[in-house]
């Protein structure tokens, strides 16, 4: 429990003024630097119950600020998925250790960026007010230059997290867009992001480069593309993401994936390798 911290005049200019608001919005990064932040096995989302332990306050506290100041959050990027949207969701994030009820009819979730919002708003949690007090110390020392290319960054990044987060709830290649919204979240955080060897990415170009002959790659790539395709959609019951990608000069849609199904490649040459002398040519010079 964080000691108790009287309210400060600067402060509380952030409960009261949604200008103020929407100029430190963009500033997330904060909330680790206050306290440590626990996410959702997704690396993007929070539930009411994690943003009231964040804060330090009981539920219905997170849920009054989000009667009063709805629009403003969802504006913020707060959702609410129910019917359908929730039962994907759910399909989607299954044995990811997602503490969600299989019961609940409705869901809040709840980005960085909301999270930060409802601290904004929040005057019975002494962890909100800390937060307020380093958003203004932040935004004091920031140049007019620095503050604008802060909101930029930011909201550049919302609109890219919020794009996966439609890959995350309805594309089986879940894996490859939390990747890439773990990977956005720290860009957010002016941080380096820390990937996990098994979010890397990889196409049939990378896993065949080496193992085959330039003259026998178009083969190959089309064999290896379809193979590595059915044991994916045989896993997850839905076609691989893709991706642009420059192919003899012209940007083509790739199917890409991560090393977690990289099973499914070795799986997949086993198959295809027997249409190619491969050893012969890699003894002869080719890559190894």
């Amino acid at each position: 429990m964080l000691p108790i911290m009287p309210d400060q005049p600067n402060e509380l200019v952030l409960t009261e003024s949604r200008t103020m608001r929407a100029q430190t919005a963009g500033r997330v990064d904060v909330l680790d630097k206050v306290k440590a932040l626990a996410l959702l096995p997704d690396g993007v989302h929070a539930t009411t119950e994690i943003v009231a332990s964040y804060y330090e306050v009981d539920v219905e506290a997170v849920k009054s600020i989000v009667r009063r100041h709805l629009a403003e959050l969802e504006e913020n990027g707060l959702r609410k998925l129910d019917g359908q949207e929730l039962r994907e969701y759910k399909l989607a994030t299954e044995g990811q250790g997602d503490p969600l009820s299989g019961r609940s009819k409705s869901l809040r979730l709840f980005t960085r960026r909301t999270i930060l919002n409802v601290g904004q708003l929040l005057t019975e949690s002494d962890v909100a007010r800390q937060v307020r007090t380093y958003l203004l110390d932040v935004e004091e020392a920031a140049t007019p230059e620095q503050k604008v290319t802060a909101v930029e960054k930011a909201t550049e990044a919302e609109a890219q997290l919020r794009a996966i987060e439609v890959l995350a709830r309805i594309d089986g290649n879940t894996s490859y867009a939390r990747s890439l919204s773990r990977h956005i979240a720290a860009r957010m955080l002016g941080e380096e992001p820390e990937l996990d060897p098994a979010d890397v990415t990889i196409t049939c170009d990378e896993y065949l480069d080496g193992r085959i002959a330039a003259g026998d790659m178009a083969s190959a790539r089309t064999r290896m593309g379809r193979t590595v395709a059915a044991l994916y959609r045989a896993r997850y019951g839905a076609d691989p993401q893709k991706i642009k990608r420059p192919i003899h000069g012209v940007h083509r849609d790739v199917a890409v994936y991560t090393h977690r199904d990289l099973d499914l490649f070795d799986t997949a040459w086993t198959e295809v390798s027997r249409h190619y002398n491969v050893q012969d040519r890699i003894a002869l010079g080719g890559a190894a």
